[in-house]
């Protein structure tokens, strides 16, 4: 920004400098080459005072070299060499004016300048010099006008935010429409300048060119382009709040923050991942914090020599007395479907998320029923493996037939505490990744346009 500003400056300045004439005019506006309109020689001149005058003239201004003068019945014959082509048309014209003078044939050749002649150069570097200082006024009032203009396009802006703070509720959709009224000001600023500096045309070029320049950056920087709107339309719709559980893109953890650019996620693992707000914005994402409740399930196998509806009512007893499975919505234990050795199970059971990690309740329902299984003598045995016997296999007849479908031995040691202490308590793991989200370096700079707030 402070490029473009000396830039509009160093425009207004040039266009503010007045215009430079050709040396012939300036100087015929001077006086210095100014030709009478008639010269009085003495009435009824004769050719030999047309000549003397003549003469004496050219030669008393001191740019003519080897200038010869002859007037032969009223025609004036100019020879000789002149230091440039305006003094030779400005001698011919002052013959011409001469009282008595009927024609002039100019002869007078113009001198070549000598590659060490650094007269002209020096006299452009004055009229440079002299249209400078003569810019500084223009130049003084245009950065007041500019500063101005600045001033009042941020305060503006900020006028703008706190109108719309308690309107608007979206921290990134405050900026741009904070910034874009100020920016417009600014503009204001510049149209005055150029204005002032008589630059109308290029006002409004400059004006009308930003909805092109702004076409052809957006071109250009698609990506950049897409990621800035995606952002905005996050900020507007919220899909997710300050440290919530979402998964986008098989990515799952806690939301950090949400910039222009990207959207900051913290992982289980305690990865910080950035994903483009684009891809955010068109891809499935997942809130898990949006409702508190989640459910969860796995799967059992269990003895075709079971009764299915008891073990149903085991497993059910223990869900309905785990602290950490909710009531409502309740439980469930359903059949699933039949394996090669077992009938699988399916066990869905709900928990609120805020309070509960689900990891650690799912990890203690299933070490539940598992010795409740074992308690109440129900079989689990595993799917049909290949065993290779190299020595062969031994043939036990066994005394009883209900051996091969003896169940599992009873539990000696096994838990029956709600959590245990690998399990370190059933609570959410949330805190704790905040914690460690504090101790990282957070890769994207830049202000975090998700507010923290606690949903109803």
């Amino acid at each position: 920004m402070r490029i473009c500003l000396f830039l509009l400056l160093f425009m207004s300045s040039l266009a503010a400098q007045p215009v430079v004439p050709s040396e012939r005019n300036s100087k015929e506006k001077k006086g210095t080459l100014k030709v009478p309109e008639r010269i009085q020689a003495r009435p009824s001149a004769r050719d030999e005072e047309i000549q003397q005058r003549l003469k004496d003239i050219l030669y008393s201004t001191g740019w003519f070299f080897k200038t010869r003068v002859q007037v032969t019945n009223g025609v004036v014959f100019l020879t000789g060499e002149a230091k440039s082509e305006e003094y030779k048309i400005w001698a011919g014209d002052l013959a011409g004016n001469i009282q008595d003078v009927t024609a002039v044939v100019n002869k007078i050749e113009v001198m070549e300048p000598s590659i060490w002649d650094f007269r002209s150069a020096l006299e452009g570097l004055k009229r440079q010099w002299r249209n400078l200082l003569g810019s500084v006024p223009s130049m003084v009032l245009g950065i007041i006008i500019l500063a101005t203009a600045w001033g009042l396009a941020k305060l503006i802006a900020l006028i703008v935010r706190k109108i719309l703070h308690n309107k608007v509720n979206k921290s990134l959709l405050e900026e741009v429409i904070a910034r874009a009224i100020g920016f417009m000001a600014f503009l204001l600023g510049v149209y005055v300048v150029f204005e002032m500096a008589d630059l109308t045309t290029m006002a409004l070029t400059i004006l009308g060119g930003t909805g092109i320049l702004s076409i052809i950056l957006g071109i250009a920087f698609r990506d950049i382009t897409e990621n800035f709107l995606a952002s905005i339309l996050l900020s507007i719709q919220n899909p997710f709040r300050n440290g919530d559980l979402v998964e986008i893109e098989d990515v799952l953890g806690y939301v950090q923050r949400l910039t222009i650019r990207v959207t900051i996620i913290m992982s289980l693992e305690g990865t910080l991942i950035q994903i483009p707000n684009s891809t955010v914005y068109k891809s499935n994402l997942r809130n898990f914090s949006s409702n508190p409740n989640r459910r969860e399930d796995f799967t059992v196998g269990i003895g075709y020599e079971n009764v299915i509806s008891d073990v149903q009512k085991i497993a059910l007893k223990v869900l309905e007395e785990h602290p950490a499975v909710l009531k409502n919505p309740e439980p469930w234990v359903l059949v699933d479907n039949f394996g090669k050795a077992v009938i699988n199970l399916k066990i869905y059971f709900w928990l609120d998320g805020s309070e509960h990690s689900w990891l650690k309740v799912r990890s203690s329902v299933i070490r539940l029923v598992k010795r409740s299984f074992q308690l109440s003598d129900i079989s689990m045995p595993d799917e049909a493996r290949e065993i290779i016997f190299p020595s062969g296999v031994p043939l036990i007849e066994p005394q009883n037939q209900k051996e091969l479908l003896k169940p599992l031995p009873k539990p000696s040691g096994e838990s029956k505490s709600v959590a245990t202490d690998a399990e370190s308590g059933l609570e959410s793991e949330a805190e704790d990744i905040k914690g460690q989200s504090k101790n990282a370096h957070i890769p994207e700079e830049g202000k975090n346009f998700l507010k923290n707030k606690k949903r109803k």
